[in-house]
């Protein structure tokens, strides 16, 4: 597929999927029922004991409504429970023992990751995650819309 043949955001979905479906079908491998949307949620959970969605959400800079639905999806499977907050309306996240047990587990699998993104870098000779981020920041401080704008009126 060449870039004639696909648009950006089609590339960036045929990226993700691929990252994504290699690194859950290594989890399996592993024996492990775990997606790569958890990660993120784990490893602060892993870190800090116990956190508010709200605080989740903060530190991986996402929506607290795709925080609170990934934390769904992880206390549906068995690797967090919610428990009331100080505020009644307030949730915090905990790691079940379930959790606590596959870590080992888990870590092993994230720094094999780590060392295949490496490897991936090394051979398109960039840092994939640096552009990601550079890209993210770019539109954190202009949008897409508004750069289609100043395309479309030049």
């Amino acid at each position: 597929m060449t870039r004639v043949d696909s648009s950006l955001g089609t590339l960036l979905r045929t990226l993700i999927d691929a990252l994504d479906g290699d690194v859950e079908r290594a989890y399996a491998q592993a024996g492990l029922d775990f997606r790569p949307r958890f990660t993120p949620v784990v490893r602060l959970l892993a870190a800090e004991g116990a956190l508010r969605i709200k605080d989740l959400a903060s530190c991986m800079g996402i929506s607290h409504s795709a925080v609170s639905q990934t934390v769904g999806q992880l206390v549906a499977q068995g690797w967090v429970r919610l428990e009331p907050g100080a505020d009644g309306r307030e949730r915090v996240a905990r790691l079940t023992p379930q959790a606590l047990a596959a870590l080992p587990e888990l870590q092993r699998c994230w720094a094999a990751t780590a060392r295949a993104a490496d490897a991936l870098d090394a051979e398109l000779g960039l840092d994939l995650e640096e552009v990601v981020r550079g890209a993210v920041a770019a539109l954190q401080r202009q949008s897409f819309l508004a750069r289609i704008a100043e395309a479309d009126a030049s």
